[in-house]
C-alpha cells in the first residue's frame, strides 16, 4: 500500500454499501493500510448496484482502491472470534451493522477495546447511537429524506426531490474522515481510543443549517424555491440559444451588479430596486426574468464570453462526457487512468485534496472478493497455511 501520511494505520473496513467504504477509501488514499472485509462469495452489496461492464461492477472499482480483500463471515462465531483478533490489531475499525447485531456478535465498541484501548472505531447508522430510531434500518435515501434536504429541494409546485446519487452517504463519509483524523490526533495525545457515532441524517442536516436557523428563530420553515435562492438574486439555470445551460451565481453583492452590466443593463446598478441587495431579492422574479430573457438570446459560448469579461461567476451545467473533457479538470489531473486487470484502463477521480508534501495516490482498483485472504490471515494474523485452508472449507473465509 502506498506510503502517505497515514502510512502505519491499519483501518479494518466491515462496513457495507457506500458510507463506511467511502470513508476507508479516502484513508487509504492516503497511506493507510486497508483491509475490506466481505462477506464470502457475495462480497459488499455494492458489487451489484449500478453499471456493469460484463460481470464487474464500475462503482465497486473504484470505492475498492488500495484496498486489501478479505472474505469473512461475520454470522458466525468463528467469523467473529477472527474479526476480534482483527480489531485487537489495527489502529481504526469501520462497521455499520445495527448496535443490536453488533451486541449479538459481541462486537460492540467496549468488547472491542477490552483487548484493544487504542482502538477508534467508527459506527456507521441510519440514525444514530440511543433514541428511538437506533436499531431501525436507514439508508441514505432516508437520510435525505429526514435531514429536511428533499424538502427544500425541488421546483415549489412540485414533489420533494431525492438526489440522483448517493449524498447522504457520501457527506457521512467525508465527515466520518473528519472525525476519524480527529480521533487519531487525541489518542497520539493521551494513547486512548473512543467510539466515533455517525449517523446518515445529521450530516447532511448540518450542510442545510440555513432552514434549521430560519426556523428556530423566526418560526418559518423554508419551502423549495427550484433552482433561485431566496437569500442570493440572480441565481438559477438558465437555458441559452443554442440549446445548453449554464448555471450563475450573484452571492455577493458586487457580483449580482456585474450582471447587469454583462447584460447590458447597466443602469440598473443605479436602480435601488436593483442595486440593495434586499430589495433585489424582493424583485427576484423580474431580476431573473432579465437574465433568463438575455441568455435565450445567445448560444452559451457567447454567454460565457460575456460574462468572463464582467467577472461574472457562472459556468455551464455539464454532464459526465463533458466533466470529464474539460480543459481544467484536465490540467488538474481530476481524472487519472489506473490499469485495472479486468477493465484494462479505467479513469477515476483522483483523490481530491491537493496535499503539497503527502499527496494521496492510487495504487490499484477495488479487488476480487477475498483476493487478499492469503496476506490478511497468513501475516496479518499469523495463522497456520492449515488453519486457514480449514476456515475457507468451513465457509469461514
Amino acid at each position: 500500500m502506498n506510503a502517505g501520511p497515514l502510512s502505519g494505520l491499519t483501518v479494518i473496513d466491515a462496513a457495507t454499501l457506500v458510507a463506511g467504504p467511502m470513508m476507508a477509501t479516502y484513508l487509504g488514499e492516503y497511506g493507510a493500510d486497508v483491509i475490506k472485509i466481505e462477506q464470502p462469495g457475495s462480497g459488499d452489496p455494492i458489487r451489484q448496484w449500478g453499471s456493469m461492464k460484463g460481470d464487474v461492477n464500475l462503482m465497486w472499482k473504484s470505492l475498492g482502491r488500495n484496498k486489501r480483500a478479505a472474505s469473512l463471515n461475520l454470522r458466525k462465531p468463528e467469523g467473529q472470534a477472527l474479526f476480534k483478533d482483527m480489531a485487537a490489531r489495527a489502529d481504526i475499525v469501520i462497521v455499520n451493522a445495527r448496535p443490536s447485531t453488533l451486541a449479538k456478535w459481541g462486537l460492540t465498541y467496549d468488547e472491542l477495546a477490552e483487548r484493544n484501548p487504542g482502538l477508534i472505531m467508527v459506527h456507521v447508522t441510519g440514525y444514530g447511537a440511543g433514541g428511538p430510531y437506533s436499531d431501525k434500518p436507514g439508508f441514505g435515501t432516508i437520510g435525505e429524506a429526514m435531514s429536511g434536504f428533499s424538502h427544500i429541494t425541488g421546483e415549489p409546485d412540485g414533489t420533494p426531490t431525492l438526489p440522483g446519487f448517493m449524498l447522504a452517504d457520501c457527506t457521512a463519509a467525508v465527515h466520518g474522515a473528519f472525525a476519524t483524523m480527529l480521533a487519531v490526533h487525541h489518542r497520539t495525545i493521551t494513547g486512548r481510543g473512543q467510539l466515533v457515532d455517525l449517523s446518515l441524517v445529521e450530516p447532511l442536516a448540518r450542510f442545510i443549517e440555513q432552514a434549521t436557523l430560519t426556523f428556530d428563530q423566526l418560526g418559518v420553515s423554508p419551502v423549495r424555491t427550484g433552482n433561485k435562492w431566496a437569500i442570493s438574486v440572480p441565481r438559477n439555470t438558465y437555458q441559452t440559444s443554442d440549446g445548453h445551460w449554464l448555471a450563475l451565481s450573484g452571492s455577493s453583492p458586487e457580483l449580482a451588479l456585474r450582471v447587469f452590466d454583462a447584460i447590458g443593463r447597466p443602469e440598473l446598478r443605479d436602480d435601488p430596486e436593483f442595486s440593495e441587495p434586499l430589495r433585489r431579492v424582493a424583485n427576484r422574479h423580474e431580476v431573473d426574468g432579465l437574465v433568463a430573457d438575455w441568455v435565450r438570446s445567445l448560444p452559451l459560448d457567447e454567454v460565457l464570453r460575456r460574462f468572463d469579461e464582467h467577472g461574472v461567476a457562472a459556468g455551464p451545467v455539464y454532464d459526465a462526457e463533458q466533466l470529464m473533457n474539460d480543459p481544467q479538470m484536465i490540467a488538474r489531473n481530476t481524472f487519472v487512468p489506473v490499469p485495472d486487470e479486468d477493465l484494462g484502463v479505467v479513469r477515476v477521480q483522483a483523490p481530491v485534496a491537493r496535499l503539497s508534501d503527502s499527496p494521496g495516490r492510487i495504487d490499484h482498483l477495488g479487488r476480487n472478493v477475498g483476493e487478499d485472504n492469503d496476506y490478511v490471515y497468513g501475516k496479518f494474523l499469523d495463522l497456520p497455511a492449515d488453519n486457514i485452508s480449514a476456515l475457507q472449507d468451513a465457509g469461514i473465509i
